[in-house]
């Protein structure tokens, strides 16, 4: 199944961009959990996405204050609070599976054992409510080599981001290090120095060698664009839709072994 993120730039009311979607031959999307872009009915989107046909395939958390974790404060305590509540949400509109992020920024606070012990008690609660937790590659790989080399969950794993991975630390084969816990792709290109979330084969990512790692890794899920109409402000929403799926089946047989 080829999925893609439903926040990908265009100011189009709900309904229809869930539909136009599914027209352009998408089988699933990643949503968006909070009200950061306006959509303050945001929790509608799963119903709104499954009556166009659609597969929620993930949400995405917010991350503006995700530093908090790691910090022994009340705002730390308050966000703990509120990742436990995503959980159940996740459990609620069956959505099987989270997306987060571990730090922000050039200059997060140092992993320690405090901000482990809450990513703990969120993975504790995603296993009694059957919720995957997937965290993603950012500037630093250390948080992610912290979380899942200390915790041993079924529940916890990774989500593979191509731009990030791109731009940072790309000296790490991170699908040969986490592949065996690959849960959800996160697949968009850019030119190794900003995040601008391009259409793949948009920029300069190795996508025959990228397909070809994350197919060795076992990973049998959705293949989750994660692109964005900054760049292509000249294409209609469903010009811009067309095109991306046109490039996720390029993927797709790259994924499947084929040329391109």
């Amino acid at each position: 199944m080829i999925t893609t993120v439903a926040w990908y730039g265009y100011e189009i009311p709900k309904k229809r961009n869930f539909e136009l979607v599914k027209q352009a031959g998408f089988g699933g999307v990643l949503v968006w959990w909070n009200d950061e872009f306006g959509d303050i009915d945001f929790r509608s989107n799963p119903k709104l996405a499954r009556d166009a046909g659609l597969f929620v395939e993930n949400m995405h958390t917010p991350f503006d204050k995700i530093n908090d974790l790691w910090i022994d404060n009340l705002d730390g305590e308050a966000l703990l609070d509120y990742f436990l509540e995503v959980v159940s949400d996740c459990a609620e509109y069956e959505i099987p599976t989270m997306v987060m992020h571990l730090s922000k920024g050039d200059i997060p606070p140092p992993v320690n054992e405090l901000g482990l012990d809450r990513v703990k008690r969120i993975i504790e609660k995603a296993e009694k409510c059957n919720v995957n937790v997937a965290f993603e590659n950012l500037r630093f790989i250390e948080y992610l080599d912290f979380v899942l080399s200390k915790i041993d969950s079924p529940r916890a794993g990774f989500c593979y981001d191509s731009g990030h991975h791109n731009c940072r630390a790309t000296e790490v084969d991170l699908l040969a290090k986490y592949g065996s816990r690959l849960m959800s792709l996160h697949l968009h290109d850019n030119h190794g120095v900003y995040d601008h979330h391009l259409l793949p084969f948009d920029g300069n990512i190795d996508w025959s060698t990228t397909m070809a790692n994350i197919k060795k890794t076992g990973y049998t899920g959705p293949l989750a664009m994660e692109a964005e109409r900054k760049g292509y402000e000249n294409l209609s929403p469903d010009e811009f839709l067309h095109l991306l799926y046109v490039r996720a089946k390029k993927l797709e047989v790259l994924y499947k072994g084929g040329t391109k």
